[in-house]
């Protein structure tokens, strides 16, 4: 626990076989509750799960990233999770910062607070491809200016968030593939919610999931889209199912911490 708050960490995994036992051993103290989402592996992430002692939940068939991610959010208010915190379990991004996003969720620095590869050039340092980086880059410079916010990246799979968050987003809109991550910080930009940044290191190695290049341009088209649809909700000029929720004003924030893990 942190700040008497309930740590859950929720992991949303296919095939993570190869990686999964390296990401759970570096999981800290703090971390109450670890919760396993499986889309229908069709290796032994299931079983490598279970005699790791975690809570592990099965889908029958495959339903998706985002669809694995609404299971995920679910199960941990179902537990009792006041923070929760979504790492992948491909041991991409360093299991040792989840008491630093956590931690700021818990003590109300902020409701979300993500994992960025881009602050303090961590993602090329770490092996990003070029073209994956470029990509990573124009897209955000993109989305930032629709969506009123400023931040390094949306395409980070490390987040924390705050259990009312999660309870007020109408995150069962969403789609279940991989562009359901920007849709979910698209409806916290418009409901209001505080979003920070921790440096995350990063390692691209090849275990480490990645998606392919058709896939890549789908994505790619579904964040254009998402974050038109985010403007126009911002705007007041239409709002798209997924940004039909009872709106908020939005709340002071705290000045831009940026946390960089030397190891």
């Amino acid at each position: 626990m942190i700040n008497g708050k309930r740590i859950i960490v929720v992991l949303p995994a296919y095939n993570a076989e190869r990686t999964l036992e390296a990401t759970v051993r570096e999981l800290p103290e703090t971390v109450d509750d670890v919760i396993l989402v499986d889309d229908s592996s069709s290796d032994q992430t299931v079983v490598l799960a279970r005699r790791l002692g975690l809570t592990v939940i099965v889908h029958e068939r495959n339903r998706g990233y985002g669809g694995n991610q609404k299971t995920c959010y679910a199960a941990a208010l179902e537990r009792g999770a006041d923070v929760v915190v979504m790492i992948h379990p491909d041991y991409q991004y360093s299991p040792l910062l989840v008491t630093a996003l956590a931690s700021m969720v818990a003590y109300g620095v902020y409701e979300i607070v993500l994992g960025s590869r881009i602050l303090v050039g961590g993602a090329r340092k770490g092996g990003m491809p070029l073209y994956k980086y470029i990509a990573n880059r124009s897209l955000t410079a993109f989305q930032n200016l629709l969506t009123g916010a400023n931040l390094s990246e949306y395409h980070t799979g490390y987040r924390a968030f705050d259990r009312g968050v999660l309870e007020a987003l109408p995150l069962n809109e969403n789609s279940e593939d991989f562009v359901f991550d920007n849709q979910m910080l698209a409806q916290a930009i418009v409901y209001g919610a505080g979003i920070g940044e921790v440096s995350c290191p990063t390692r691209y190695f090849p275990e480490a999931s990645s998606i392919n290049l058709r896939r890549s341009i789908v994505y790619g088209i579904g964040v254009l889209k998402t974050s038109w649809q985010c403007c126009c909700a911002r705007l007041g000029l239409y709002r798209a199912r997924i940004f039909r929720f009872p709106a908020r004003l939005p709340q002071p924030k705290a000045a831009a911490v940026v946390l960089e893990n030397r190891r």
